[in-house]
């Protein structure tokens, strides 16, 4: 025997032994998982039958559900085959949640406003604390009620009426620089909607606080789409650290404003500031109701960090879905000659009347785009950008002869009911002639609908429609690459980010 024999053995033992442990700790991890999710299978079988009144529909499997199928293909495709199978009302499971999905207008409108007060706004609680729980669309009540009033007071005609040259000059500066590039729409479309939507957040403010806001933002969204798992050099952990810092660069602005101006400047944290200062203020926006005494301690109470939820909050609502909705509206354009040029007829009559006038644009000058405007209706159900809302019920609630247990999720389905040809004949079609006439009441929901519906449909509106009028004006834009399709997930867009080459439009027209 080699004289060092003894002492190998003995190292090769001590070596393996971790090893062997590490083989049994991990057999004990693999078994109880799997027994875990035995027993989690179980108890979803034994409740849903335990609720004899149960949507028809299938779970799929334990705990993943179905979420792999709705997030990987074309939603329209698993919408209706849900709906011709089990009808307008079906069950499912998505995101680890039990879920009832409704597809008709009548049950939407239950859910979302003559019995809201029964199913609760809810979301992923990954997403949740990204965005921020104190945010508006998290909560019922007195503070939800005074929130929504404020938010909406930002956001009403007469408020964003002011905005409109600052929109302008975003657009004016950012689309120049594309001129003959390729630019991927989609990510040229976030900048835009972010620009906005920070003046809108903040109003006024130094460049060098909007760069850091911009890039903690980037890296917020980043982790946001991404899947939830806290652990250090994840994209999830690097957004909870961006989180964290736009709290305290958000307190640092507050701070500022305090010592700068009496009237907190502009944009919704002033709003919000100016409401949680001014006691009185909130007393007046509350009239008679009972609650005023609960609203007034509301935001005599409200935090710096419920502040930054809400317009964080914001940012999120107004940015991808706007940037969504802009890159659909440009794919829509391009792909039907005929209406591109009948919206640039009407912006040339537009820009007629501002040169006889040597102005720039107004809000009453986008209230005279009626065609535009039905490019724009057109696009936002055709493209369904939000495709459905996450609903929970708050008790038992009997919907359509069925029983939705408490606790279950509710997803109304504006995707189905916007491609229903039952409501939009050739649903298929990219047709603004149909809003010509409106809507049956109920059937038309890009911005959803009830109490929690969104707050910033017109600012939306308002940046598609500026944003149409100077590239239409000067500019024409050709998809570059033949692959065609749609990419699923957070929203439907176009494959690819839909990439486009600017031309100026004196160049095809000479």
């Amino acid at each position: 025997m080699p004289p060092n024999s003894f002492s190998l053995s003995k190292i090769t033992s001590s070596t393996m032994q971790p090893l062997t442990n590490f083989l049994q700790d991990y057999t004990f991890l693999l078994f109880t998982s799997f027994f875990f999710l035995l027993l989690l299978s179980f108890l979803q079988w034994w409740h849903h039958h335990n609720h004899k009144k149960l949507p028809p529909g299938s779970m799929g499997w334990p705990y993943l559900g179905e979420t792999l199928k709705l997030y990987t293909q074309n939603p329209n495709s698993f919408f209706s085959n849900r709906q011709n199978r089990y009808g307008d009302i079906f069950k499912t499971n998505i995101l680890g949640c039990p879920c009832v999905m409704i597809s008709s207008p009548e049950a939407a409108r239950t859910v979302l406003v003559t019995q809201a007060h029964l199913f609760k706004p809810t979301y992923p609680p990954s997403k949740e604390r990204l965005i921020g729980p104190e945010a508006v669309f998290f909560q019922q009540g007195a503070y939800h009620s005074m929130l929504k009033k404020l938010v909406q007071a930002s956001f009403l005609p007469s408020t964003i009426k002011h905005s409109v040259s600052h929109v302008e000059q975003i657009v004016i500066k950012m689309v120049p620089s594309w001129t003959n590039k390729t630019i991927n729409t989609l990510q040229e479309m976030k900048k835009y909607a972010f620009e906005v939507a920070a003046i809108s957040a903040f109003g006024e403010i130094k460049e060098l606080e909007m760069e850091e806001i911009r890039e903690l933002y980037r890296c917020l969204e980043k982790g946001y789409n991404s899947y939830p798992l806290h652990l250090p050099g994840t994209s999830y952990w690097k957004a909870m650290k961006a989180r964290k810092h736009l709290n305290e660069s958000i307190r640092r602005i507050i701070e500022r404003r305090k010592v700068e101006s009496s009237k907190y400047g502009g944009g919704l944290l002033g709003v919000l500031l100016q409401a949680r200062s001014s006691p009185s203020r909130s007393r007046s926006t509350c009239s008679r109701s009972s609650s005023c005494g609960e609203e007034k301690k509301v935001f005599m109470e409200l935090s710096d960090s419920q502040v930054a939820d809400n317009l964080i909050g914001v940012l999120f609502a107004a940015h991808d879905t706007t940037a969504s909705a802009l890159t659909w509206v440009l794919k829509y354009l391009h792909d039907n000659s005929n209406l591109l040029e009948a919206v640039t007829r009407e912006q040339e009559g537009i820009r007629s009347k501002l040169a006889m006038e040597n102005r720039g644009l107004s809000w009453d000058d986008t209230r005279q785009m009626p065609f535009t405007n039905r490019v724009i209706q057109e696009t936002l159900r055709s493209a369904s950008i939000l495709s459905f809302t996450f609903r929970e019920a708050v008790t038992d609630v009997e919907l359509e002869g069925y029983t939705i247990p408490k606790g279950w999720k509710v997803l109304p389905l504006f995707r189905s009911i916007h491609h229903s040809a039952h409501f939009f004949p050739h649903p298929e079609k990219f047709d603004p002639s149909r809003f010509e006439v409106p809507p049956r009441p109920n059937t038309y929901m890009p911005f959803g609908n009830g109490v929690h519906s969104c707050p910033g449909s017109e600012l939306a509106k308002l940046e598609l429609l500026v944003l149409l009028h100077h590239l239409t004006l000067s500019y024409r834009w050709e998809v570059v690459g033949k692959e065609d399709g749609i990419q699923y997930g957070p929203f439907p867009v176009p494959k690819h980010g839909l990439p486009v080459k600017i031309i100026p439009r004196r160049k095809i027209f000479t």
